[in-house]
């Protein structure tokens, strides 16, 4: 996975590849999975449900992507928000201090949870919350990753966002995707195009439909 996908879409940052190649991707997606978990695909870890959208790990290849432009260091406070089962935790806990993972998902939170514990990810603090709303409480954070795809990053998550720190992000749906680097300096977060990405969308981010003559 790492050599054959990650590797070969310009992800250089070597603690970034130790980490993915550090995390048994097979231990976070369902049993019939697992044969197939390194495959480069989404990977459904919860299927839709009464009205709600399915659930996926990302794909290995633009999660990579991501975690290389949050550009993390050893000593960062992550807020990781719609970990699912705890994949994506695992690995940015091998480059930060410690993570806070949301999840709005009772049962994956409650899977994410249990499979973090079993593997000793220690660092990890699992929160089952709206995943719109961030994690207040222990903020500010240095880094802020959003784990699919948004119309729009609420502006509650800036505000937990410390200065100088920075929030990644994919803002629009399918092809129209584009992966976003926010910093903020002086009170202010403001954003860069850093490259297009189609990921699945994030449940709960979409905005609402707004009348028009």
């Amino acid at each position: 996975m790492v050599d054959n996908q990650i590797r070969t879409t310009d992800v250089t940052n070597v603690a970034v590849l130790d980490a993915f190649l550090a995390v048994p991707r097979e231990e976070f997606v369902p049993a019939a999975w697992r044969g197939l978990a390194y495959i480069d695909e989404d990977i459904q870890v919860k299927p839709g449900e009464a009205g709600e959208a399915a659930r996926y790990l990302m794909e290995p290849s633009p999660f990579a992507k991501l975690v290389q432009l949050a550009a993390i260091e050893p000593g960062d406070v992550v807020l990781d928000i719609g970990t699912a089962t705890g994949y994506s935790a695992a690995v940015l806990s091998r480059l930060a201090s410690s993570i806070i993972a949301v999840e709005g998902d009772s049962d994956l939170a409650d899977q994410a949870t249990a499979k973090l514990s079993e593997l000793g990810y220690d660092n990890v603090v699992m929160v089952t919350a709206p995943m719109i709303g961030g994690y207040p409480s222990e903020a500010p954070y240095d880094v802020i990753i959003l784990e699919g795809a948004v119309d729009f990053v609420p502006d509650a998550l800036f505000d937990q966002l410390k200065d100088g720190g920075r929030l990644v992000a994919v803002e629009g749906l399918g092809n129209a995707g584009v992966a976003k680097l926010y910093v903020k300096d002086d009170g202010i977060a403001s954003g860069r195009r850093a490259f297009n990405l189609a990921v699945k969308p994030l449940p709960g981010f979409a905005r609402a439909p707004q009348f028009q003559f």
